[in-house]
Order: C-alpha cells, then structure tokens, then sequence
C-alpha cells in the first residue's frame, strides 16, 4: 500500500519533499540545458545539423534584381524520435522496530541515497546525448595539443579556445551561456598547468587558484565539474542553445507500506534529453 500525500511521514519528516530537494541538487548536466514537460513518450523533433545558410554561385542573397525571385535556401533538418526513459528505485525494507526506534537519520539518508542515485543516472544520459557517446557526428570536435598532464606541450587555453572558435565557425553566434565541462582530474590539471605552469605569466591569478584550489571561470566559460564527464573527455558548450530535456512524469518519492512489517521508499522519474542544435557544442578528447 502506498502512503497518500498527507500520510507520507517517518517520524515526522517528509520524505518526498526532501527528496525532491536532493533531487533536483543532485542534478547536475540537466540543469544546465533547457527544460520542458512533455504529455507523450514518443517524442519526435528534427535536429539543425548544420550551422547558418549559405549559398553557392550563381544563387545569391544580395544585389537581386528588381522584379527577379529570390534563391531558395534550406539548412539540413533531420527528423528524430526518441523515448523517454523510466527511473525508479526502491530503498532497502524499514522495519517497524527499527522505524520506532532507529536515528531519523538514517531514513532520511535512505530518501537521499535513492534521489541521487536516479539524479546521477539521468546526468549520465544526458551526457551521453549531448556528447554523442563520447562520438562525435553532428557535434564538433576538437582534440588537445597534448594531454593535460603530459610533462610538456599541453595547451589547455588553446584547447578551449579552438573549441569556442569552431561553435562561432559553425553558428555564427558568440556564446551566450558557455560552459566548460570537465571531471575533477581534468580540473586538477587545469589548476596543476595554470600554476605551476603559467603561474609567472600570470602571478596574480595563480597566487589566488594556490588559496581557492578551484576555478569557476575560464577563458569566458563558466566551469562545471562532475564525476558524470568521461575520462579523457571536456566539453565546450552552449547548451541551453544546444539541448533540451523532455519531461514525462516528474520525480516523485512515495512510501510503500507493509502492515506489520515496514515501510520503504521508492523513488521515480521519467524523461530524455534530446539533442537540438548539435554545432553549439564542441567536444574536447585527449585529456588524458
């Protein structure tokens, strides 16, 4: 039996809306992109796979003549179905005894568990969209002049930039909302580089990473770290231009009850990144 709204207490906390709040904490690469619910799991969308108009002589945009028709144009659209993904999962069984008398701690901590489980799970799909699985096709690409950790010829900065140059090659457009995603070994060396490196270049920006031991900007890119990002893998990014996740039931947390016995809680979502506009990311691979 499942606890209505009203009743769904353990000792006195509310189990879903705390796990809605760690839910959506969790989450890290889907809050980056756009977001929007969707009433059918059949989603159908066509993707941009290629940047801006262009045309090739003797059609023209300028200098048409008076009374002439213009040239006709079209940029690649691709048609796309995807399905929406279910998550759920379930804690371990909370028997009544331990209910009466166990820390409310650890029933908390269950509901937490479970909500970043799901989160991760749906961060790790997302990455795979925006990212192409690690393969990039409709998404541009750039490779490292050397590993980050290589004892020379890295170039992290060149990296990035050549990265945000082929996004404004292929869209026209500056990056409004950029992002550099990384993991933390990525950004361990990134930092190592930045000071130990170039820290005589730039002594002030290298004295204060030696005191924060972190970087939230670089190269006008707001940096985000997670474990989700593939090993040997970065990104640069406008993804809110780029993606978009399609909702179909929101998370949502329950306790089911077994008279006599205990009570758990099961945890579940359900929704799928899509991948619109692929040339606003460029994927960034030999970092290690």
């Amino acid at each position: 039996m499942v606890e209505t709204s009203g009743q769904a207490l353990i000792r006195g906390v509310d189990i879903q809306k705390g796990a809605i709040a760690e839910f959506e904490e969790a989450l890290i690469i889907r809050s980056l992109i756009s977001s929007k619910p969707t009433k059918a799991r059949e989603i159908k969308f066509w993707q941009k796979t290629t940047g801006y108009l262009t045309l090739t002589a003797p059609a023209k945009i300028s200098n048409i003549a008076p009374g002439a028709r213009p040239f006709v144009a079209e940029t690649s659209w691709t048609p796309v179905t995807k399905y929406s993904i279910k998550y759920m999962l379930d804690s371990p069984m909370i028997n009544m005894e331990d209910e009466s008398d166990a820390e409310v701690s650890v029933f908390r901590d269950n509901a937490k568990d479970n909500s970043e489980a799901i989160a991760n799970d749906v961060d790790g799909d997302v990455w795979n969209v925006i990212s192409e699985n690690q393969a990039a096709s409709n998404i541009n690409s750039v490779t490292t002049q050397a590993a980050w950790d290589a004892a020379s010829g890295q170039d992290p900065f060149l990296d990035i930039m050549a990265s945000k140059t082929v996004i404004r090659q292929q869209t026209k457009r500056s990056i409004r909302n950029g992002i550099l995603l990384m993991n933390a070994k990525a950004e361990q060396d990134l930092l190592v580089w930045l000071v130990s490196t170039k820290g005589s270049s730039v002594p002030n920006f290298a004295s204060e990473k030696v005191g924060t031991g972190t970087i939230d900007k670089f190269a006008g890119l707001q940096v985000v770290v997670s474990e989700t990002i593939t090993t040997d893998f970065g990104m640069v990014a406008d993804l809110k231009q780029a993606a978009t996740y399609r909702e179909f039931k929101p998370f949502t947390t329950v306790i089911i009850d077994e008279p006599l016995i205990g009570r758990k809680i099961r945890s579940s979502t359900n929704g799928v990144a899509i991948l619109i506009k692929p040339k606003f990311i460029t994927l960034i691979d030999g970092l290690t």
